[in-house]
């Protein structure tokens, strides 16, 4: 297995482009992750993947641990194996179970008692505990576990969450065997300066191979989300790779990105797809939507996925209101291949000092979208 090691390859302001070699493969970054859970994204096989670009995939420990359950990955070789996805993994820690799962859940100092969503069974998951199940699952980057509080807790209540956060760090850390695998610690402290400025420091003293920016996108406004993720850049050191969890938008990523991240991971244009949303290079369209019903075009003319190089929108309606599968296949399809393309731009346009000029060009596209006003531009 090789060590993972990080470097910037080139800038544009505080956006970069980089490499991380990691166990299972060297990645490009600025990245995104696609979201598969349970060691698959939905409808779609790795094959998929793969054609589209994806060069890591996010999954689950808390998922996977209740099933199929650790015993069942190990004895198949490892995670890697057990999903035929022989590039890198990335697993969460189930942290963000805490904050959504909260009727099922109890904390304690040194964990959480959870009941299965699934059977009721009660289980307890503690830092040292996960770090261990995501070592058992090969997982190139396991994240520590943590705590997610919701939006709109009182302070006193998010710097307790956060200290018992990172103290679950220095437990993660200390319990960690396997040097090969990479561990990123995640910062937390909700909207306030000061519990994430100390929760950048204590996780720095750590010396993590990577640090993630958690805690939103769980109700705050895209201004605070904004203004988050720009102190957290400025505060983790430029030399390790910035995940921001759970996020988002084209025009959140772009933002984001433009701050000094480096990698993202949402469900969004999967659950999208799934619905019948899909981006486009002129905005959202509905494929629902009546207008589409005769409609002999492609989704976007200018896409080269599977989707649009074969399918009307009117065949894509009608299979989406016959309640047929294969439509929420083809549209994550296409919503993948459209987040991997822009990516692509980014890392492009960084490269050639141009990231400005993107991300003013996407601003148009996504005019309609009703967080526009809250979207800074690129300094």
């Amino acid at each position: 297995m090789t060590q993972a090691r990080f470097c910037i390859t080139a800038d544009d302001g505080a956006a970069r482009t980089g490499q991380l070699t990691l166990a299972h493969g060297t990645v490009t970054t600025p990245l995104f992750m696609p979201v598969g859970t349970l060691g698959t994204v939905k409808t779609l096989v790795p094959a998929d993947l793969d054609q589209l670009g994806a060069e890591i995939m996010l999954a689950n420990t808390y998922h996977l641990a209740l099933r199929p359950g650790v015993e069942t990955i190990a004895a198949c070789g490892g995670l890697h194996r057990f999903c035929s996805w022989p590039k890198p993994i990335l697993t969460d820690s189930g942290g963000f179970q805490i904050y959504s799962l909260a009727p099922l859940r109890r904390i304690k100092e040194t964990g959480v008692a959870f009941c299965s969503h699934i059977d009721g069974h009660k289980f307890f998951f503690t830092p040292q505990k996960v770090t261990q199940l995501q070592e058992t699952f090969g997982s190139d980057i396991h994240m520590v576990f943590d705590e997610c509080p919701p939006y709109g807790e009182a302070k006193p209540d998010v710097a307790r969450s956060m200290r018992r956060s990172m103290r679950w760090a220095e437990a993660a850390r200390a319990a960690r065997q396997n040097q090969t695998l990479c561990q990123f610690g995640i910062v937390q402290g909700g909207v306030y300066d000061d519990l994430r400025r100390e929760s950048c420091q204590r996780l720095c003293e750590l010396d993590f191979e990577g640090y993630a920016i958690g805690g939103v996108a769980v109700g705050e406004t895209v201004a605070a989300m904004r203004h988050v993720t720009a102190l957290c850049c400025e505060l983790l050191p430029a030399s390790r790779p910035r995940y921001l969890m759970g996020v988002g938008t084209p025009l959140d990523l772009l933002a984001s990105v433009a701050c000094g991240v480096d990698m993202f991971d949402c469900v969004m244009p999967t659950r999208n797809g799934r619905n019948g949303t899909v981006f486009t290079s002129t905005g959202r369209v509905n494929i629902k939507n009546t207008q589409h019903r005769h409609n002999d075009a492609p989704l976007d003319a200018r896409c080269s996925c599977y989707t649009c190089r074969t399918f009307s929108r009117a065949f894509l309606r009608h299979l989406f209101k016959s309640g047929e599968i294969t439509a929420r296949r083809l549209l994550s399809l296409h919503n993948l291949h459209f987040y991997f393309n822009l990516m692509r731009k980014i890392r492009t346009a960084i490269a050639e000092q141009s990231f400005a000029q993107l991300w003013a060009e996407q601003r148009s596209v996504f005019a309609g979208e009703k967080n526009l006003a809250q979207q800074p531009d690129f300094v």
